[in-house]
């Protein structure tokens, strides 16, 4: 094959994104990922996040390739150069970095200088430097927003999760049902609100004829245990859900109810009507979810929430 012809069958360009982070940051980054591919709609776009969220992604369609990344400690030389080796080898043209985060600026060092691709982000010499000292001030996606656009895209489309969509039926779930996710990272205990009061809230439900369905995984045995405890009724899902499974239980649900946790961000990105509940480990300023219809309510101790703020927020949907 001739050079000409090769050169011909390249891509116009080839693009590096970068993301790595917690369940909702992943999902809160839906809006730029769509963007991006907007923005270079003939480019190779290959995204560099880490293995829980590699399979879920590539769903999306945005990408043409997806890398993972072990994110090697500095004394795992053999990861650290196949890692190095990999990221030179792309041939990238333009790299957006949406973790923005020590490790993923220190890439921008793994680049030969005669080879440095473009790069969106706040790594020390970067091409499109997104330097605003509103970044640490204000929520992910106004950052991710106000980044991409020293970049030169302004066009950021809400978040579409439709292609995450999966079966539900399997489920055997009623018509009318409110999702509730009662955990949480389970080394921030402080962004719990109490198991007794998920299970009154589920009680309460069920008295409305709207059944509740408990998410979460192993760390939420014993609370969701309580909750069925005082309400047998609860269907329990947790454990048996993916990331698309959560997508179309969103899109489903009369309300979701529940803590500062991945899945609520999914859930709410979906549009479905959502009450999150904060204490002062977090602020929802910066990172709450975001969605159609999002209710945060928030105490320094998630222990002085009481039930009667919930229902009363939770009244024009459950009335």
């Amino acid at each position: 094959m001739s050079n000409t012809s090769s050169q011909a069958e390249r891509p116009a360009e080839n693009i590096l994104v970068i993301k790595h982070g917690a369940l909702g940051d992943v999902i809160l980054a839906q809006s730029p990922f769509q963007a991006i591919r907007k923005h270079h709609p003939d480019a190779k776009i290959t995204l560099l996040t880490t293995k829980p969220f590699a399979s879920f992604l590539e769903k999306s369609g945005l990408f043409d390739e997806i890398w993972t990344d072990d994110r090697p400690k500095l004394w795992h030389f053999k990861k650290l150069f196949t890692l190095i080796d990999k990221l030179r080898s792309g041939n990238f043209d333009r790299v957006y970095d949406l973790q923005t985060s020590t490790r993923s600026n220190s890439y921008l060092r793994f680049f030969p200088n005669n080879r440095k691709p473009e790069w969106c982000g706040v790594a020390k010499g970067c091409s499109h430097p997104h330097l605003s000292p509103l970044r640490t001030k204000i929520h992910t996606i106004e950052r991710h927003v106000d980044q991409l656009g020293v970049a030169g895209i302004d066009d950021i489309p809400a978040a579409d999760f439709s292609w995450a969509y999966t079966d539900t039926s399997k489920f055997y779930l009623p018509e009318q049902f409110a999702l509730l996710v009662p955990g949480g990272s389970a080394h921030r205990p402080e962004k719990r609100w109490p198991e007794s009061k998920f299970a009154a809230l589920a009680a309460y439900l069920n008295e409305k004829r709207v059944t509740p369905v408990l998410i979460g995984g192993s760390a939420e045995t014993e609370a969701i245990a309580e909750i069925r405890e005082a309400c047998p009724d609860a269907i329990d899902l947790s454990s048996q859900t993916e990331l698309g499974d959560i997508a179309a239980l969103g899109n489903m649900a009369k309300i979701a109810i529940g803590n500062d946790t991945g899945p609520l961000h999914l859930i709410s990105a979906v549009g479905c009507s959502t009450i999150v509940l904060f204490s002062n480990a977090s602020d929802p300023h910066m990172s709450r979810p975001r969605g159609r219809d999002v209710t945060v309510l928030q105490k320094d101790s998630l222990s002085d929430l009481s039930l009667e703020e919930v229902l009363k927020s939770m009244d024009p949907k459950v009335p």
